[in-house]
């Protein structure tokens, strides 16, 4: 038996919530290096680190993002 046969797939980025890279990957133009250098440049969503190894991206921010990478900023928060 196949165990990839259970997996759930997505046709799309959901909007609310969190997503990690892999699930991200899908949709992204970038490679995940190229994302992450927009990420620490502030030019791409910001992460959210649950602990060392988990790190989900909100998906409201990425909506926004894939929908005009060019002109996407980062916003503050206060």
């Amino acid at each position: 038996m196949n165990n990839k046969s259970n997996l759930v797939t997505n046709k799309s980025l959901p909007v609310d919530g969190m997503s990690r890279w892999s699930q991200i990957a899908p949709f992204s133009p970038f490679c995940r290096e190229k994302f992450r250098q927009l990420v620490k440049a502030g030019r791409a969503p910001q992460p959210v680190k649950f602990s060392e190894r988990c790190t989900a991206y909100p998906n409201r921010e990425l909506h926004k993002f894939f929908a005009d990478p060019l002109n996407y900023q980062v916003e503050v928060r206060k």
